[in-house]
């Protein structure tokens, strides 16, 4: 099981950046998707998180500024983020859960300059 994750940088505060994670190994469309974050100091926190049939959940700190989608045929799900700010600053996680199996990827810098 491999999940890769990409899109990450350097952003502006009120920028914008994509994170994608390209997931093979698993039957994905059966997996409820997940992005975490971890700042330094901090422990990794759940993000949004997009179940298999596409209903989507967000921590409060992101609603209205993040959206997560998925595309199945594609293996791939989307963390889409806008008006970013500083405290966004943390690496960023793929997770993929299907019943007790659960899966990480490696992480993605994300970094935030005010």
């Amino acid at each position: 099981v491999q999940l890769v994750e990409s899109g990450g940088g350097l952003a502006q505060a009120g920028g914008s950046l994509r994170l994608s994670c390209a997931a093979s190994g698993i039957i994905f469309s059966f997996n409820a998707m997940g992005w975490y974050r971890q700042a330094p100091g901090k422990s990794r926190e759940l993000v949004a998180r997009i179940s298999n049939g596409g209903a989507t959940n967000y921590v409060d700190s992101v609603k209205g500024r993040f959206t997560i989608s998925r595309d199945n045929g594609k293996n791939t799900v989307y963390l889409q983020m806008n008006s970013l700010q500083p405290e966004d600053t943390a690496v960023y996680y793929c997770n993929a859960a299907f019943r007790d199996m659960e899966y990480w990827g490696k992480g993605t810098q994300v970094t935030v300059s005010s």
